[in-house]
Formats: structure tokens, sequence, C-alpha cells
């Protein structure tokens, strides 16, 4: 839309073909009236809005843009935490910028992004990760949501339990199971009901439910895996048909491991399927250096969890942290 104006009043989405078995990567507010979203399959996309307009992705103009927004960034602070290429915590704390005012920081950093690289971004203004993130989220698209310290406790106790993080469609029929819709239903129930019923994920939400979030701003994060998937034209019958497939994704996953720089080392061998149902089953292992045979065995192992057609296939290796000081799993395998 910020290169070919004339796709600003249509319903657009960037995504694969219906004819490969596409899906939707993102799309504008005018195609998400009619229901369509990221993840869906464009086919199912298409039937949604006949006109929508749509166009493939280009990874090298994202990274070129997402350069050019950090940098803005940059050079208000240093403590920022990427999640995506389009999105960031910023720790302002201490920050003499715009007098001090995270509030105006955030205004200064979304005009500059406007001006400078020709789009809109939307900002949250909060005292810790999980306040900002939520605020970010209150006024899309290009929009600035302020939570101030003195209106944590009412703007999280009204807060539906679904926008916390972490809590997905299952969590959250668990949770109205319980009569629990916001967050100050989720007060009600004690930290050890929570515990019982939810595991250590009890206790972040019995934090989150009172606006309370210690996770400091990681400046650095560490890659702790590489991988590669195809999703097929043609599900995939059965196994064997299955199995045929992973020379040619274990040569596409070799070249992305080639290409870390720095080079690390492996920890595990990951195998990902997904049904043509779209349910999908992850296997894995301990291994330092995977094979062939390794993946075949996993993959045979997810399979037979379905044991139905097959629409995707991912194969990965998770990798070795890059601190030596920092705890490593223990091999499953004998003799690795």
């Amino acid at each position: 839309m910020r290169d070919n104006p004339a796709l600003r009043d249509l319903p657009l989405a960037i995504g694969g073909s219906r004819e490969r078995r596409g899906v939707i990567s993102t799309c504008n507010y005018l195609a998400r009236e009619y229901g369509i979203r990221s993840a869906m399959p464009t086919a199912q996309a298409l039937k949604l809005c006949p006109d929508l307009t749509l166009i493939p992705g280009s990874i090298q103009k994202y990274k070129a843009v997402s350069q050019q927004i950090m940098a803005i960034f940059q050079s208000v602070t240093e403590r920022i935490e990427p999640l995506s290429l389009d999105e960031a915590y910023l720790d302002v704390t201490g920050v003499e910028h715009c007098q001090g005012s995270a509030t105006l920081i955030a205004e200064e950093l979304r005009r500059r992004v406007r001006e400078e690289v020709g789009i809109t971004i939307s900002a949250g203004v909060a005292p810790n990760k999980f306040l900002a993130k939520v605020a970010s989220d209150w006024n899309k698209p290009d929009g600035l949501f302020v939570v101030l310290p003195q209106d944590v406790d009412p703007f999280v106790a009204a807060l539906p339990v679904k926008r916390l993080s972490g809590v997905g469609e299952k969590t959250a029929e668990k949770l109205h199971t319980l009569g629990v819709e916001t967050c100050l239903d989720l007060r009600q129930i004690p930290l050890s009901r929570l515990i019982e019923r939810f595991g250590r994920f009890g206790q972040r939400l019995f934090e989150l439910a009172r606006g309370i979030d210690e996770r400091p701003v990681k400046v650095s994060r560490e890659r702790k895996s590489v991988s590669v998937e195809h999703t097929y034209p043609r599900d995939l019958p059965d196994l064997p048909s299955c199995l045929e497939q992973l020379p040619q994704l274990m040569e596409s996953l070799q070249q992305r491991y080639a290409r870390l720089d720095p080079p690390r080392q492996i920890a595990g061998a990951v195998v990902k399927i997904k049904f043509f149902d779209f349910i999908q089953t992850t296997a894995e292992y301990s291994v330092k250096q995977p094979e062939l045979s390794h993946f075949r065995q996993l993959l045979s192992d997810a399979y037979l969890r379905g044991g139905r057609p097959v629409r995707l296939i991912g194969v990965g290796y998770r990798l070795q942290p890059a601190s030596s000081d920092q705890p490593r799993q223990l091999s499953l395998l004998a003799g690795e």
C-alpha cells in the first residue's frame, strides 16, 4: 500500500497462491472486515472475499524497512528487544530524550517512522512488557495507548482473559469453565487452584491478572532452532509418500544451517507434521549429529499419531546454547 497507492482502498492480502495451497501472511484492515486473518488458507480467504487482491511477500523489502525502523528506535535507546521484523519492546527508563516522557517518546517515534519510512505504527506505553504489549494493540491501526501506573489495577481488572499473553483458545475455554471471563474474575481463584489446573502457567496467570510482569527487556535474543517446512500442493496420502520428501527437506535444512553466523552446535532433531485437517504434531529427541535415519524415525512417530493425509512437513535442528555456561540437555540416544 505504501509503494502502490492504488492498493490503499482495496481489500489486500500478502500470501501464497490458492493453487499452491498458500496461506495468508497478513492483510489490511479492509480485508479483515471480511473475516480474513493471518494463517488462513488462501482458498478460504478468497471464498470470504472473491475480490481480494493477493500479492506475494518480499522478505528483503521487509528486512530493509525493519532495519530503518530499528535504527530510529536506537536513536532513543539501546535497550531494545525485537520480537519480529515489525515489533519490539523498548525500555526508556532513565532516557532524557523528550524530557524523559515515555508518552512523548512514543509519539515522536511514531511520527518519525511515518515521515521517514512511510508507514504507520501503533505503540503502547506502560510500566511493564505485558501491559505495553496489550496497550500496543488497543488503538490499532496507527494508534497510541498509555497505561499509567495509577491506572494499572482498574485497567487489568476489566481486561478479558483472552488478552493475556499465553492464553490461547484452549486455555480460554478452560478458564471459562471456571466462570472466568475477565482478570477480575481470575483474581478470585486461589493460586493453589490455578497451579493445580494449569501447572506452572497457573503462577503466570495469577501474576498477569494483577498486572505483574517482572521480565526485563532483553537486548539480545538467542536463536534456539533452525528449520524448514513445505506445504504440498496435494496431500501426501501415506507414510511412504511422506518419507520420500525427507531427502529434499534435509538438503534445504542443511543449507539454512550452514548459513548461521556465528555457527552453532546441534542439540537435537525435530519433525513437524500438519495433517490435511490442519491438526499438527511434532516429534523430537536429543542427538548431536542427526542423520537421515533419525528424521525418518521421528517422521514415522509423528505420522502414526494421526495416520491420515499430510499437507505440510517440517524438519529442524534444536541448537545448543551459545554460552558454554548454560545447562545442556543430555542425549536420549545411547552412544551420542
